[in-house]
C-alpha cells in the first residue's frame, strides 16, 4: 500500500470531510453545517491517509476541557470525525491514526482522551471504556404528569419568557457554564461552539418547527433555559404534536422543574421526547409514572487514560483510598505495570508502585476508562469478570472511591 499519513491543510478540508461524509452514509451536509465544521476543525490535530491525491481515511482531536469528580475541569482530547474508505480497509489504517493521535495527545500533555462511538466495538482494542451512558424519554402526556416543588410559580417571582435562541445565548451559556464543575464529563465550551447549540438546518429538522427558546428569570437574572421544537400533527380525533427538547438547564430545582412543565404544557401535543439526558435526571421524579415514560439508556461518552498517574491525580475520591492498580495496556504501554493511588475528598497522588508493593486489583486501562467519570462501578466490572480482586476488601474500598455522587453526563456531541 502507498498511502501515506499527512496532517491536514485548510486546502484539502473539503476533499478530506467529503471524505469522512461518505463514510457515514455519503449525504452532504447543510453548508451552514460544513461551515461550522471547518471553523472548530483544529487543523494541526487533524490528519488521515492518501492514496495518491484521494484521501481514504480521517481523524481529528478538538482541545477540550473537562469536568471531572470533584468538581476539576481538566484537558482532554475530543476524539473526532474518524473514517476509513471502504475501499481501504483492513490494511491497518484505523490502528496506524488512533496510534499517531494517542502519541500526539501524550505529547501535549492531556491525560485523557474521549470520544462518542459510532460503533461501540471499535474502540475498546485502543483502550476506551464507556464512561457515561445517556437517558432517552418518550412520554405520553395524556397518562403522566409533572409536579413541581415549591418556588416554580410566578408567584414565588420566577417568570418564564420565550425568547430568540441566538440572541439568548450568551444568557443560555452563563448558565451552561456555571453547571460544569458540579457534574463529571461536561464540557466547558471554547469560543465557537456555543454556535453549534443554535445550528438548526431546516433540512434537519424532520418537520419540527424551528428552534425555540425560553428563558427561566428571578430577581431579573436568567437562573435557567429550555431549547425544544415542535412538531404539529393531527388525525381524525384531533391534536397529537410532538415536543422535542434539546436541552433544559437551570440553576435550581424550582426553576428546572417550571421549564419543564412548561414544556408538558404546550398546546396541541401529546407526547415529549427528551433524548441524550443524564441518567440520574431530577425528571424521572418529577413525572408521576416512570413507566409511561418509555425511558431508554445507552452507552455516551467513552474515556482513554493517556497517562494513567496524572489522569488519576486530576480527579479526587468520594472515599479514602489506598490502592496498588496493576494496570493492563498494550496499546499506550506507558502506562502498563503497577501504580499507587492514594486520595480522598481534597486531592489524590498516583505514582508508580515499588517494587515490592504487591497488587491490589488487576484491570486494563479500559476498564480504568469506564470508571474513571464516576458512573460505572468497579463491582460492576469485576461481576463481568473484567477487575480482579487480588486483596480482600479492595474491590469495595475501590469502588466506592471512584464514585460520584451526581451521574456523569456528556449533553452534546462533537
Amino acid at each position: 500500500m502507498t498511502a501515506d499519513l499527512r496532517e491536514l491543510s485548510q486546502s484539502d478540508w473539503e476533499r478530506w470531510y467529503g471524505t469522512l461524509e461518505r463514510a457515514f452514509g455519503g449525504v452532504a451536509e447543510a453548508p451552514e453545517e460544513r461551515e461550522l465544521w471547518n471553523s472548530l476543525t483544529e487543523f494541526e490535530r487533524s490528519f488521515g491517509f492518501w492514496d495518491g491525491e484521494a484521501c481514504v481515511s480521517t481523524a481529528g482531536a478538538f482541545s477540550f476541557r473537562m469536568s471531572v469528580p470533584g468538581g476539576t475541569v481538566v484537558d482532554a482530547a475530543g476524539v473526532t470525525m474518524v473514517s476509513v474508505a471502504a475501499t481501504h480497509r483492513r490494511r491497518g489504517l484505523l490502528t496506524a491514526m488512533m496510534r499517531h493521535q494517542l502519541d500526539d495527545v501524550r505529547e501535549r500533555g492531556e491525560a485523557l482522551a474521549v470520544l462518542t462511538a459510532s460503533e461501540p466495538v471499535i474502540y475498546g482494542r485502543f483502550g476506551y471504556g464507556v464512561g457515561s451512558h445517556q437517558l432517552r424519554l418518550e412520554i405520553d402526556k395524556s397518562r403522566v404528569h409533572l409536579t413541581a416543588p415549591a418556588g416554580a410559580d410566578a408567584a414565588d417571582g420566577l417568570r418564564l419568557r420565550y425568547a430568540d435562541p441566538v440572541e439568548a445565548l450568551a444568557d443560555r451559556e452563563a448558565v451552561y457554564a456555571q453547571r460544569v464543575a458540579g457534574r463529571p464529563g461536561m464540557l466547558a465550551r471554547r469560543p465557537g461552539w456555543e454556535r453549534l447549540i443554535t445550528l438548526d438546518p431546516p433540512g434537519d429538522r424532520e418537520g419540527m418547527s424551528p428552534q425555540q427558546c425560553v428563558l427561566a428569570e428571578r430577581d431579573g437574572e436568567v437562573v435557567g433555559y429550555a431549547l425544544f421544537a415542535v412538531k404539529p400533527e393531527w388525525d381524525f380525533k384531533g391534536a397529537k404534536g410532538t415536543v422535542r427538547v434539546q436541552d433544559v438547564e437551570a440553576l435550581d430545582p424550582a426553576a428546572y422543574a417550571a421549564l419543564w412543565r412548561f414544556v408538558f404544557g404546550i398546546d396541541l401535543t401529546s407526547t415529549v421526547m427528551a433524548p441524550g439526558r443524564p441518567v440520574d435526571d431530577p425528571l424521572v421524579h418529577l413525572v408521576s409514572d416512570m413507566r409511561r415514560s418509555d425511558l431508554r439508556v445507552r452507552d455516551s461518552l467513552y474515556v482513554r487514560l493517556v497517562d494513567v498517574g496524572a489522569a488519576l491525580e486530576a480527579r479526587t475520591y468520594q472515599a479514602p483510598v489506598d490502592v496498588v492498580l496493576d494496570v493492563e495496556d498494550a496499546f499506550c504501554p506507558w502506562n502498563q505495570g503497577r501504580w499507587r493511588l492514594t486520595g480522598d475528598a481534597k486531592g489524590a497522588s498516583c505514582k508508580r508502585a515499588d517494587d515490592d508493593s504487591p497488587a491490589d486489583l488487576a484491570l486494563s486501562v479500559r476498564e480504568l476508562g469506564s470508571a474513571y467519570l464516576g458512573g460505572v462501578p468497579l463491582t460492576q466490572l469485576a461481576g463481568a469478570g473484567r477487575v480482579r480482586e487480588l486483596r480482600q476488601g479492595a474491590l469495595a474500598e475501590s469502588s466506592l472511591a471512584f464514585g460520584s455522587p451526581v451521574a456523569p453526563w456528556l449533553p452534546h456531541g462533537f
